[in-house]
Parts: C-alpha cells; structure tokens; sequence
C-alpha cells in the first residue's frame, strides 16, 4: 500500500519514478486498461473498476491519453490521423467543421503546415506534438502524458515542456505528467509525487520535494538527474 493521490481541477500533477516504479500502471489503471488488485481508483466521482463497457468508454472520452511513443498510425496522413478520433465518436460534424477543428488545434501545436505530412516525414517532437493535438480533439477534461520527453534532444525536451503548460492554460485541462525526467517535472507540474517501491515517498511542490525528502532515494534520484534548466 502507500498509493494515495488526488489530482484537482486544473492542475498538472507529474509522477515522478525510475523506469518500472509503476508510474504507467498507475495511468492505464485511471482508464480502465488495467485493474488494480486491490484499494480504489475513481475518476469524477465513479470507482473505474466497476464500469461497464459503455460506462468506460463515456469516461475515457473526457480522458486524453498521450502515449510515449506518440501512436501515430503510419499509414494516415496527419489530417486523417487527427480525424479518426473525431468522426468515430462526433457525429454530424461538417467536413468544413472537421477542417477547421484540426487546424486550429495544429496552430496551438505549432504546426499549422503538416497537415498533409505522413508520420514518417517528422521528427520525434513533431510527433509527439501532433500527438497531443490528437488528443486534444476531444475535448478532454484530463490529459495523461506518459513520459513525454522520453527520446528527445534536450531542446525538444525543453518545448514539449513547455507545451504542456500551454495546453492546460489553453483548454483548462487538469492533467497527470507521467515522468524521469527531473527538467520537465520542475517546468511542467504545480505539485509533483515520487513513486519508489509501489508508494508515494513524497508529495508537494517541485521545492518541497527536494528540500524536504526523509527519503535518501528521493534526494539521491535528484543529486543523480536533475539538470538546471
């Protein structure tokens, strides 16, 4: 046990761990992908293992998922990779509506020119940046980012970084940044929480944390990462 966590409307909460701390079960476990052995999961007030498929499905539409690997499809252009999620779940919408939707969302992105590009044409950034404008074309009221600098070159790193704390400003999202990586912890989360050995070992702001570890792992995990940005 030692799993405990809340997220508030409208703030970014990064989990920070080792790779295989279990900071990615914890997310899949939010959207219903896997089920926790024991305790609780709730998200907007409903315990996530008790849903049925329809009731899952309500849910993970209000939930933006944003892989690691940004889960493009290679065979789709970026406009037809963005509107997969929209005409499957959105009906009635206009082509012209569709059009203008993906646009703007590839403007705040910052790539208002691939829209016609295939995955195979960009770069890891631009990847994961379309991949989050994908995410965001439903209107999510969560966003999950599951390590999304992982790969990048530091200055990629440090706008990804920064697009994140964008999108929350911009849709008003509350979101869980899933990460080891100390630069995008401190830039993107308003209170970060340490997962080693299945438990939460600290919980508060980037500051708190450090300055106030009883756990010689936490501090170390910082001497060992962090890089000043």
């Amino acid at each position: 046990m030692g799993v405990d966590l809340d997220l508030y409307k409208g703030e970014n909460l990064v989990v920070l761990g080792k790779s295989g701390s279990g900071k990615s079960v914890l997310i899949k476990i939010m959207v219903g992908l896997l089920r926790q052995d024991e305790g609780s999961m709730r998200i907007f007030g409903k315990e996530v293992s008790t849903l049925n498929k329809k009731e899952l499905n309500a849910l993970r539409l209000k939930i933006g998922f944003s892989f690691q690997a940004s889960a493009l499809y290679d065979s789709m252009t970026v406009r037809e990779n963005m509107e997969f999620p929209l005409v499957r779940n959105i009906k009635n919408l206009t082509k012209g509506e569709i059009t203008k939707k993906i646009e703007s969302l590839l403007d705040s992105v910052g790539l208002p020119k691939s829209i016609n590009q295939m995955p195979s044409e960009l770069s890891g950034g631009q990847k994961k940046r379309i991949g989050i404008a994908r995410t965001l074309i439903l209107n999510p009221e969560i966003m999950l980012y599951d390590e999304p600098t992982a790969g990048l070159d530091p200055i990629t790193c440090m706008e990804i970084n920064n697009l994140i704390v964008q999108v929350r400003e911009q849709y008003n999202t509350s979101s869980i940044v899933i990460t080891h990586d100390l630069a995008c912890a401190k830039v993107t989360g308003d209170r970060m929480a340490v997962l080693l050995d299945g438990q939460f070992k600290a919980i508060g702001s980037f500051d708190e944390v450090f300055t106030n570890a009883k756990d010689k792992r936490v501090k170390s995990f910082y001497d060992y990462n962090f890089i000043e940005s």
